[in-house]
């Protein structure tokens, strides 16, 4: 005999479970739905496929200079998280693995300043990037990023689980600090640096505000930026929008399903 209550119990999880996969998933079938019917049938809330996907397309395309703004997008999300991944998780190898009396003050502070709004460095780091004539530039975007506080903690707590063993051996071999960490600590911690690169590349591709400030120019525009803008037209065709957000979201779906066995090892901080 099945416990009653056990079956309620499993029948209120599933049921809390689909609710919660369907508010998730909607937004996704909406989009797709979207991108195959005109903007009045968007307007008129038409859940259902149309015949506007081609049209939708070729407007996209005509209002978007595509190649420009992939490669604009790709560059900035791809070089910023090369650099995110290594300054901050050089970063967080060294605040565990270096001990010093002031390292829990210095670290504290970091955290500290996770609080701070980013509203509240816009004019600053603006006036900082004008001053070194970075305005416009690649550098401008990428360069505010690298050192990630919370990849550097991220980076902090999975060199925890990192055998030290391994690191005492390396250096009794004649291994340099430098060669301990890409030769030894960044193979074995693969699966941290496979769920940071998830979560950088998402931060760096879906960057909007920063850009928005920076950038000036139409050369310069990031997908994102791109999509937005066809937002800001008096009279948006939204089934063009949705084309558009589709392409801005292939990426990061794609980089999350290749990485995503090594992003839940890393977020469980698997070591091997």
């Amino acid at each position: 005999m099945h416990n009653p209550l056990a079956l309620v119990s499993r029948a209120i999880t599933y049921l809390v479970l689909s609710i919660a996969a369907f508010i998730s998933i909607f937004p996704f079938f909406w989009m797709i739905v979207g991108a195959t019917n005109s903007s009045n049938d968007i307007i008129k809330g038409k859940a259902t496929p149309g015949g506007a996907l081609f049209e939708n397309l070729a407007n996209f395309f005509a209002a978007v200079d595509m190649p420009r703004v992939l490669f604009n997008s790709f560059l900035i999300a791809g070089v910023g998280t090369i650099l995110t991944l290594l300054v901050s998780s050089l970063a967080g190898y060294g605040f565990e693995i270096f001990r010093s009396r002031f390292r829990e003050r210095v670290f504290g502070g970091l955290l500290l300043m996770l609080s701070i709004p980013f509203a509240a460095l816009m004019i600053p780091l603006f006036v900082m990037m004008a001053n070194l004539k970075l305005i416009n530039t690649y550098q401008a975007i990428i360069l505010p990023t690298v050192a990630s506080i919370f990849i550097i903690f991220y980076f902090r707590q999975a060199t925890k689980a990192f055998p030290r063993e391994l690191r005492d051996a390396a250096r009794v071999d004649g291994l340099k600090e430098w060669q301990i960490f890409f030769f030894i600590y960044l193979p074995v911690m693969r699966s941290t640096y496979a769920a940071a690169t998830i979560i950088v590349f998402m931060l760096n591709w879906n960057n909007y505000l920063w850009p928005l400030i920076v950038l000036q120019t139409n050369d310069m525009k990031t997908l994102t930026l791109a999509v937005a803008s066809l937002i800001s037209a008096y009279t948006p065709d939204f089934g063009v929008v949705m084309v558009g957000a589709i392409f801005a979201t292939l990426p990061t779906l794609i980089i999350f399903f290749l990485l995503q066995r090594r992003f839940v090892e890393g977020m469980l901080g698997a070591v091997k």
